[in-house]
């Protein structure tokens, strides 16, 4: 995986991030990958099978984050984390940040609290839940910095179900394609209603990439109303 780590490597000085990740980030990155695609083979974590593409498309796409959120010594909570995108490469490249892995299939997260614990991080959680659910716990609701996801649905549908895990101050981190104007302007009712402001829709690059990348910044300004999120067949069925 030397290769990997120096594409890794290189992906961040171009993108411009080596100064705000961990000097160990590329190697750990790599190592990340490297068991990611070996535990692929027997569970099904990603669709993306070349070590190279799980560079670009995983790793460095997580990272371009750094350029929207300072996420030193902060609290992030990663809903729909699967195979640990956004939250655990968020991690390795900034180890201050503590982190929570939310999914609703154990394994994955079994798989993912050994995998942090042979890279040797610390402040990592996994909760098996669904975030409908989870969020209406007080230990929960409007506990963290930051809530990010790395899903495939709609704008509408994540902003309900991530906002209520932000704190007042912090924000909602939603990780979208081309089409995430369009989300946004379908979103902003939702948005309002759920306590946040929409701060932008941010394009971002990875090296030697074509896909049309797009950062959602939802700011919290304000508390969830207690009714929100709703149960999820009601989330399915009637978006805000």
């Amino acid at each position: 995986m030397r290769a990997v780590e120096q594409l890794i490597r290189a992906g961040l000085e171009e993108m411009g991030l080596a100064a705000k990740a961990s000097p160990d980030a590329p190697a750990l990155l790599a190592e990340y990958g490297r068991r990611l695609l070996e535990k692929n083979r027997v569970m099904n974590l990603t669709a993306i099978t070349e070590p190279e593409d799980v560079a670009a498309l995983h790793m460095l796409d997580c990272a371009a984050l750094l350029d929207f959120a300072g996420l030193e010594g902060k609290t992030l909570i990663d809903v729909g984390t699967g195979a640990g995108f956004p939250g655990l490469a968020l991690k390795i490249l900034v180890p201050s940040l503590s982190v929570t892995l939310l999914d609703s299939l154990n394994k994955r997260l079994d798989w993912l609290a050994e995998t942090a614990e042979a890279l040797g991080l610390d402040q990592v959680t996994t909760l098996h839940a669904r975030a409908e659910e989870a969020v209406h716990s007080p230990a929960l609701r409007e506990r963290f910095d930051f809530a990010a996801a790395r899903a495939v649905a709609a704008l509408p549908v994540l902003c309900e179900l991530c906002l209520p895990f932000v704190k007042v101050g912090g924000a909602f981190l939603a990780m979208k394609g081309p089409e995430a104007g369009t989300e946004l302007e379908e979103a902003r009712e939702a948005i309002a209603l759920l306590g946040g402001r929409a701060a932008g829709v941010s394009p971002y690059a990875i090296p030697g990439r074509s896909e049309a990348r797009r950062l959602v910044v939802v700011e919290k300004v304000s508390p969830t109303p207690e009714r929100y999120p709703r149960r999820w067949a009601k989330i399915q069925n009637h978006p805000l």
